[in-house]
């Protein structure tokens, strides 16, 4: 089927932070921009399927914010708008693009977050759970009557202060996503292969270890893969990139309907395609530009570049 041509799939649900972030890298330096793992993933999604957001933000969220975000067909009903100030982080990076410095974080009103879904979301069959508390994951979970997919994103915080609670999304979700350092942590193993199949363990079918400019790795029960990150030349602003990658592969999982290894592959490589544009500019300025010809276009690349013949 088309990568991003012809009708859409079902729904993808994705739970997550929205915020305004503030950014300097050698390339530029923005300001309060539009940032957040479900914003970034949410967009991306929105090129392959129709998404439902659940996050919160404060009574200073721009609507034009939200408009930006009605506009690439997100449905925004499970977005709450609370009193207070709409979460902010800002951070730098140096040469060394793949890592994020962090110089302030403001929780505001997501110290306070707790997912509620709206009565139609509950069927959802396609679900993302970006970098939140555990305990609210499994909130969401709790919430959803059965999803044909569950993916789980988290982080080294988790990792350490909620273990227990993270073991049991884990248990709970088709697909657990994680960088390498956080795989490691996770499974005590220093080799990213048993990292990945030690997290196996643990629940989920598929475990994909992201690396950043260096792609990721999917590792399974009985079979492994390895995506290349799409060789650019100028990178501005790596923020938000694993989300973007997230938000990719869930929409397509979501627009083909199907689960199997060969779906998650190419969910893979549509997610690498997705996050190599947003590094293109700061915050989600590149998402908005971005044109389904554009998507198409480097995915063959990706597929003509990691394509060799027999002996």
């Amino acid at each position: 089927m088309s990568i991003v041509s012809g009708p859409m799939g079902g729904p993808v649900l994705i739970v997550g932070s929205v915020a305004y972030d503030s950014v300097r890298t050698p390339f530029g330096e923005v300001e309060g921009v539009l940032g957040g793992a479900a914003s970034y993933a949410s967009v991306s999604a929105s090129f392959f399927s129709p998404v439902r957001m659940v996050g919160v933000v404060g009574e200073d969220f721009a609507y034009e914010d939200v408009a930006k975000l009605a506009h690439r067909d997100i449905d925004l009903a499970g977005l709450q708008r609370s009193p207070g100030k709409t979460f902010r982080w800002s951070g730098y990076y140096e040469y060394d693009m793949n890592q994020a410095h962090t110089t302030a974080t403001e929780l505001n009103v997501f110290e306070d977050f707790r997912p509620e879904l709206p009565q139609n979301y509950a069927d959802t069959s396609y679900v993302f759970l970006a970098n939140i508390d555990p305990n609210l994951q499994l909130s969401v979970l709790g919430q959803i009557r059965r999803p044909k997919l569950a993916a789980c994103d988290t982080m080294n915080y988790w990792i350490d202060s909620a273990r227990d609670k993270l073991l049991e999304v884990l248990a709970r979700c088709d697909i657990a996503l994680m960088n390498d350092a956080e795989a490691r942590q996770l499974s005590g193993k220093v080799n990213l292969i048993s990292a990945g199949r030690e997290v196996l363990d643990y629940g989920p079918r598929v475990v994909i270890i992201k690396k950043g400019e260096h792609g990721c790795l999917m590792i399974s029960h009985d079979s492994y893969f390895a995506a290349p990150g799409y060789p650019l030349e100028e990178v501005r602003d790596p923020t938000g990139a694993g989300d973007t990658f997230a938000g990719g592969l869930a929409g397509y999982l979501a627009r083909c309907g199907e689960t199997d290894e060969a779906a998650v592959r190419r969910a893979i490589v549509c997610g690498s395609v997705m996050a190599s544009f947003v590094v293109e500019d700061f915050s989600l300025d590149r998402l908005f530009r971005l044109t389904p010809e554009d998507i198409a276009e480097r995915y063959q690349e990706i597929a003509a570049m990691t394509r060799f013949g027999g002996l």
